[in-house]
Formats: structure tokens, sequence, C-alpha cells
């Protein structure tokens, strides 16, 4: 297959797991998406949304129960997981422990009975990307964690392959690691332009690297978009929850509405916000970031006022939970730490409060 496709597409992807008279679980249900050559995807979600088994149907390691996978205009997802010829690199590393980092990098290669000289060639040309020089005659026991995800990358992208797919590759990295790893897996897609497809449950991680991300829970899709779009409008409760509204506050809204600003109520709090999803009145949830919500210094357009009840340092910040009015809390991430008991003024723009359906 050449590296020069224009779109992978995958048209209503299902995958059920159980057969007989044992209970049947459907893991993914009707994934569509298209991917253009040379982008960057994450898939995110938390544990069990179906992240990983999308990754499994795309490389042929698990069969379809329903849909399809096309590479422009020829259909692949009946193919067996070598024909597809996409490079994988998995959470696990899934070194060979007795071959060398240069026979592991090369193994794929040899497998496809390319000659000496190429094989020789690509590898190095690998492992110089992922920056092991000098590396080549160690076995895997002799690196670090991070040297080791390296060599997986490097035997990813050795073969060339018209898509890259990665499984959680940094988790088990150490914070340092990670980031330096990620920077890495953004220069060398960067350098390389081929197409990735990248599976994470860390929410930075997916900002940093992605072009889009597709946000899954429960199988279902819940929201592909622009990485920002997803951070700054998360099409419903679900996504705002992972993409870190910490604050979601029950309120009556005064009417309903399609879309724009209304006005919400609660046992004499007054907030005003922003409908992302239509209400239709009454109770509703309004979602809010930490990050979004500012300590001013006397009250003002929606602001509220009510004390601190814990501080928490986060590096260079705190996060600063207050007791406002009818025993309501909000989550306030600031850089100043007031003392327990200070009474203060949190404000929150009303473009920063989305609303959405009590019952989503």
């Amino acid at each position: 297959m050449s590296v020069e496709f224009r779109e992978l597409r995958l048209v209503g992807v299902t995958k059920t797991f159980g057969k007989g008279a044992s209970p049947r679980i459907t893991a993914l249900k009707d994934l569509s998406l298209d991917v253009r050559r040379g982008e960057f995807v994450a898939l995110m979600g938390p544990s069990g949304s179906g992240k990983s088994t999308a990754l499994s149907c795309l490389a042929g390691l698990l069969p379809l129960s329903g849909g399809s996978i096309w590479l422009d205009d020829k259909r692949i997802d009946f193919l067996p997981p070598e024909k597809r010829r996409f490079g994988v690199v998995f959470q696990n590393y899934a070194l060979f422990p007795h071959m060398s980092v240069r026979k592991n990098v090369g193994f794929g290669l040899d497998m496809r009975r390319l000659s000496a000289a190429q094989v020789r060639s690509r590898v190095e040309n690998a492992l110089a990307l992922v920056q092991l020089h000098g590396q080549g005659d160690k076995l895997p026991a002799q690196l670090s964690g991070g040297q080791q995800q390296r060599v997986a990358i490097a035997r990813a992208i050795a073969l060339e392959p018209p898509l890259v797919m990665m499984d959680e590759p940094l988790s088990n990295l150490d914070p340092q690691l990670r980031i330096e790893t990620r920077d890495m897996v953004r220069r060398i897609h960067r350098e390389l332009g081929r197409t990735t497809i990248y599976v994470t449950h860390d929410r930075e991680e997916a900002l940093v690297l992605a072009d889009r991300i597709v946000v899954l829970d429960d199988g279902i899709v819940q929201q592909v978009a622009a990485a920002h779009e997803v951070f700054a409008q998360p099409a419903n409760l679900r996504v705002a929850r992972y993409m870190g509204y910490r604050n979601v506050i029950e309120f009556a809204s005064e009417a309903a509405a399609q879309s724009g600003q209304v006005e919400l109520h609660r046992e004499g709090i007054r907030l005003s916000g922003t409908v992302k999803q239509p209400v239709r009145g009454g109770l509703v949830l309004a979602a809010i970031r930490p990050e979004d919500v500012a300590i001013v210094p006397a009250p003002t357009n929606n602001a509220l006022d009510g004390q601190v009840t814990s501080v928490s340092p986060c590096g260079v910040d705190s996060l600063i939970e207050v007791s406002l009015h009818g025993g309501m809390r909000m989550y306030v991430r600031a850089s100043s730490a007031p003392a327990l008991g200070d009474r203060l003024h949190v404000h929150v723009s009303p473009e920063r409060v989305l609303v959405f359906p009590a019952e989503d």
C-alpha cells in the first residue's frame, strides 16, 4: 500500500463481544470517522470507552461485527494485519527480549524480505529519529523504559507505513519521560508527515499532540472536533466532565432555549450561562472549569460570594473549594492562595458557564 493515500474512512464500525448464551457486550457502536493523510487524530475517553477496541479493529487484530474500513477506494477490513501494513506501537512495548535493539527495529523489514542494505538503512534512520544513537547492539533489558518505548516507535516508523497507530504509548513512563517522549512523538509526526491515530486517556497529551480529538464513551462517539474546540466547547456533559469541567451544578433556568444565553437561579443565587444543548426550562446543569473562575475584589455581574473551605496547592497555583449560599460548592483554580475561612467573591463569564439539560 502506498503512503500517499488521501483518506482513511471508518464507516459504521461496530464491535460486539460474546456469543451463544453469553451476554453480548457492544464495545464499539457505529463509529464513523474520516482521517486525512498527514493528520494526527487522538482517540480519548475513560477506561472501557472503546478507544483501544477501535484501534484493534483498525489494525486488524479484531474482526468487525459491523461496518467497514476503507483506504481511499480500497476496502481493507477483511485484510489480515500484515496485509494492511500499518505501524503499531503498543502500551507494553512488545519487544523481543532476546533480540538486539537493531534486530527489533528491523524485524518487520526482514519479514517483508527487504535487502540487507535497505534494512540497515531504514533501521539506522529510525534509530536516529528517536535519538537512540549507539544503542543498536543492546538488548531491551539494558534500556530504560523510555528508551524501550523509543525502540517500539522506531520499529513502527521503520516500516514507512501509511498509518501509525499508538495505543497509550506513554502510560508506563514517569512524568518527565512522558513529556520528553510526547515531544518526540510530535516532532517525528511533523518531520515524517505520517498519518497518526493515537489512543490516550490523558487530556493534556491529546491537546498537545492532536489536530482533532475523537471522544468516546460507552463505545459511542460523543464529539469529533479540533482539539481546541473539544476543550473549550464540549458537545455534551460527558465530554465536559472529561475535559475538566469539574464544577457541575444544578440550577433552574428561567426559559427554554435552543442556544444563546439563559438566566439561571438557585436558592437566591443568580448566574448567566450559555446553552450548549437545547434546554426546556426548569432544571439544568451548569458546567464550569475551575480555571475559568476568577477571584475578584468586589461583587460584579456573574459573581458569587462564599467562604473558603479547602486549599490544595498544585505547584504554581492552588485548587480552592468555596462554599456558596445554600451549601453549593465551587472549585476555583488560582495563583493566589487564600486562607481557610476567608470570604471572597468569584466571577465567571457567561460564555464559560456551559448549560446542558439536567437529564444528560
